[in-house]
């Protein structure tokens, strides 16, 4: 792939259209996918901190993947949480994805995301193997 050529993931998020972006875009080698949310299909979010983590770095890998990349190309990763104290617990769930990848990675805590029933809302940057 050359390094023009621009490729685009959705997620179906109703946001995509409506504000014009893509859950990840490769460009080259690089990935980026965009700020990720603990939404299921049905619009329902589940309450738990680390359910919510889980969800979406289940939603972030899938976009990743479908542009080509796997976990061990993450080389960095963002986390914005509503409430310190949820820290540990989120992070732990960071943990069960990248233990052994640890990428450069942030955690900051806002003072709220786009819907308040979300804890956690990340993202990742992934630079794919040449090839």
């Amino acid at each position: 792939m050359s390094a023009e050529t621009r490729q685009h993931a959705s997620s179906g998020s109703p946001y995509e259209q409506t504000i014009g972006f893509s859950r990840a875009v490769r460009l080259g080698r690089h990935v980026a996918v965009s700020g990720t949310a603990p939404v299921w299909p049905d619009g329902e979010v589940d309450p738990d901190p680390a359910a919510q983590a889980r969800r979406c770095w289940e939603i972030a890998l899938v976009a990743l993947a479908h542009l080509g990349g796997t976990p061990d190309d993450v080389v960095r990763t963002r986390q914005y949480i509503v409430d310190a104290a949820e820290g540990e617990v989120i992070g732990a769930v960071h943990g069960e994805f990248f233990a052994d990848i640890r990428p450069a990675s942030t955690m900051v805590v806002v003072a709220g995301l786009l819907d308040p029933r979300w804890r956690v809302e990340i993202e990742l940057d992934a630079i794919l193997p040449e090839g």
